[in-house]
């Protein structure tokens, strides 16, 4: 009661009076953690004509919404007014933890392990700082999922448990919450590990063989199994003086401290939903396949001969790609011309292929385009999802075959959507040399119209650049693979329907977004396919007079993730074939049916 009073005559006093200002709702809190405000103040600034303060509050916003392509479009506009180089790009909600360790790993790739430790350091007690922030944090006011508090019937030991238990799940999550990269959904795999995994083998460099002790056995108390880093231990206890006994350097203090904190509430809150009947599932915080591939993750990278005469691992392997990459299979049909391979358009797993639709497909296509397709299908309604300037239309596989089932176009030209797909899905699958089936993921009709009175003077992308399976982070040079993310993407292909109106190129870029490797031209029948990773970031110039249409197709190599109206479709041409073999009148032996 007295820790209540005291907390409320702080507030009253320091935070503005009896209704504290800081109370403020939801959408406030999510407004913030979001960084809208920096979306205002970016406008503030240019009616200012305060360049550089724009630059950095866009920058701000940018960093926690990098899917804002209008925001990234700003930054550069601004740059090049201003005349603000890269490095000049301030994120002002920076955190410094984050910063830390980042400014770590730099110095560590380049070998400067003096000062790859000192911010290596540095980051641990920011980390630690920060999560003693979040955990006070969670002691606020706490929203009650299950039940409005009017419906409330809870006794007064309940309302305790429930309340106690709210807090302590966010004190807990604090290790997600201080791992996550500011506009990310997923945390940095293995993120608190790592610094020590990284300071375990710094400190062997420099010669302080017991702190890299220490951080070797920290790091074993969350990966108890780890190979590569037991034998660490034991060559690090080898090589100290007669004077140091290694049973008596113990485990990094910080770490020790938070592990047996974070299992001591793990396991209360297990036994807390099982007493009190909630549903709760620890989450696995320090993934494994998030540990560091290079040879400096054991000390045998420095020196392969003293690897082998102290026994020591070599390290870990290079994480298995998902599928050999390979290309250049049989196109399977005639006609089809070969274009270019991955080597002639600058990247991998590339390939441009011409002739895989006849000329009267193409016009036939886009007669029945005009018959099925509806502004914003496929881009949850929105005319105009990347760009004001352009108007998009769409449709499905499954949507041309009811309408042509239904008589509202022609049945075979809605039959000719499906076939063609699945003519260009047995190709991709042929030419890249899959091993296993590739499957459908989603099948798209568009058409992108550019809107008269709009097209003078435009600088952006029909299509801004990003890549089919990963959130592309241009500024980081990475591609996250995580939500919103469609993560089971493997392979794309753009069948091309009409080269009859300006601009519309499609391209590739590096992962900067920024430098293209190569330029396509639609035509009638020329069809380009790729892998859908950050190995591909690709993008379509702006469309400035006439429509350009394509059937967009989206594969996987996982069965989960097939398309459900694909199969569908699949059910509807059966249905068809059967009634048009009913309609034959076919001749059958009797004997035949048995």
């Amino acid at each position: 009661l007295e820790r209540a009073r005291c907390y409320r005559s702080c507030q009253s006093q320091r935070l503005g009076g009896p209704v504290s200002r800081h109370r403020v709702s939801e959408d406030v809190r999510s407004d913030f953690q979001r960084r809208v405000p920096y979306n205002y103040l970016q406008r503030a600034y240019i009616k200012l004509n305060q360049l550089e303060k724009a630059v950095e509050a866009a920058h701000t916003f940018f960093m926690a919404n990098p899917e804002h392509m209008e925001m990234q479009q700003n930054i550069e506009n601004y740059r090049t007014m201003a005349g603000v180089e890269a490095l000049q790009l301030v994120d002002l909600e920076a955190k410094p933890h984050l910063e830390s360790y980042s400014a770590g790993v730099k110095h560590y790739e380049a070998d400067d392990f003096e000062l790859a430790i000192k911010y290596f350091e540095q980051a641990l007690r920011e980390y630690y700082s920060e999560d003693t922030e979040c955990r006070a944090l969670c002691e606020g006011p706490q929203r009650f999922e299950e039940y409005e508090y009017l419906g409330y019937k809870a006794g007064l030991y309940e309302a305790i448990a429930d309340h106690y238990m709210q807090v302590l799940v966010c004190q807990h999550e604090c290790v997600r919450e201080l791992a996550t990269r500011p506009g990310r959904l997923s945390p940095i795999e293995n993120f608190l590990p790592l610094h020590y995994d990284y300071l375990q083998f710094a400190y062997y460099r420099v010669g302080e063989y017991v702190k890299a002790l220490e951080c070797a056995k920290a790091y074993l108390l969350l990966h108890p199994d780890d190979e590569d880093v037991l034998d660490n231990v034991d060559y690090y206890e080898s090589l100290l003086d007669d004077s140091s006994d290694p049973a008596s350097i113990e485990a990094r203090e910080d770490l020790a401290m938070f592990v047996k904190r974070h299992k001591m509430e793990s396991e209360l809150i297990k036994s807390a939903a099982e007493g009190l009947g909630f549903s709760y599932t620890e989450p696995n915080y320090w993934i494994r396949y998030g540990g560091r591939q290079d040879e400096n993750r054991v000390p045998s990278g420095v020196n392969v001969e003293g690897a082998e005469v102290h026994g020591l691992s070599m390290g870990k392997k290079s994480p298995k790609i998902d599928r050999d990459l390979r290309e250049g299979g049989p196109l399977l049909y005639e006609n089809i011309t070969f274009v270019y391979n991955s080597e002639q358009l600058n990247g991998t797993q590339r390939v441009l292929l011409d002739n895989v639709l006849s000329e009267e497909q193409c016009r036939e296509l886009h007669s029945v385009a005009s018959g099925i397709m509806l502004v914003g299908d496929g881009y949850r309604g929105k005319t105009s999802p990347h760009t004001p300037n352009e108007k998009f239309e769409g449709a499905t596989v499954l949507k041309a075959l009811k309408f042509g089932y239904e008589g509202r176009v022609p049945l075979k030209s809605a039959r000719l959507f499906y076939d063609i797909s699945e003519k260009a899905r047995k190709i991709v699958e042929s030419y890249f040399m899959l091993n296993s089936t590739l499957y459908f993921s989603y099948t798209h009709m568009v058409c992108r119209t550019a809107l008269s009175g709009q097209q003078e003077r435009r600088t952006d992308l029909s299509h801004p650049i990003h890549a089919d399976n990963c959130l592309l982070d241009p500024e980081a040079n990475e591609c996250w693979k995580e939500p919103p993310a469609y993560t089971f993407r493997d392979y794309s292909a753009l069948l091309y329907m009409n080269d009859d109106f300006e601009g519309g190129e499609f391209i590739f870029t590096e992962m900067d977004a920024k430098t293209v490797t190569a330029s396509i031209k639609p035509k009638c029948g020329r069809m380009v396919s790729f892998s859908s990773g950050g190995e591909n970031p690709h993008g379509v110039k702006a469309v400035t007079k006439g429509q350009r249409c394509a059937v967009a197709l989206w594969f996987t190599l996982d069965p989960l993730y097939r398309e459900l109206e694909r199969i569908q479709a699949d059910e509807v041409i059966a249905i068809l074939d059967q009634e048009q073999q009913g309609k034959q009148g076919l001749n059958i032996n009797p004997r035949d049916e048995l």
